[in-house]
């Protein structure tokens, strides 16, 4: 077997189907688009949730509740992401975007109480949960909250 008679098999590559030309294409005076109107024409567009002119299915739901515009929303950080900190460190906002644990330090963010902390810290945060800030001055810490 050499490179040049490599061919392939019987089959395998069929003719391309010249659509719009005519009825010898295979498709027809229309090419496989129907008869006249929107969708036959080249560049067509129709919204996916069109209905053919009927009120939308999402314009029929009706609508249920609304958005706070004055809710805060926190990012959460847990006692036991804490207890990573050196003993005696001060904990801040920008120490805790370095480490990853908030995605900035312009962001709320809050302290809450899942996990055990054995270490003396000074936490500055947001806000904190009544059992964090419990946890956190049993061990000897201290919370702080930023505004």
């Amino acid at each position: 077997m050499h490179l040049h008679t490599i061919s392939n098999s019987k089959g395998a590559v069929r003719r391309k189907k010249r659509l719009g030309c005519g009825e010898s294409s295979g498709h027809g005076k229309t090419s496989g688009k129907g008869n006249k109107g929107q969708m036959s024409r080249s560049g067509h567009k129709r919204k996916p949730t069109f209905e053919g002119g009927q009120m939308r299915l999402i314009r029929r739901m009706p609508k249920r509740g609304f958005t706070n515009p004055v809710k805060i929303i926190y990012a959460a950080v847990n006692l036991r992401d804490l207890d990573k900190f050196d003993d005696g460190s001060d904990v801040t906002p920008e120490l805790l975007a370095t480490k990853g644990l908030i995605r900035s330090a312009k962001h709320p963010f809050k302290i809450l109480g899942v996990g055990e902390l054995k270490k003396k810290l000074k936490v500055t945060a947001s806000a904190f949960s009544a059992t964090s800030r419990k946890k956190i001055e049993a061990a000897g810490g201290e919370c702080l909250t930023t505004k």
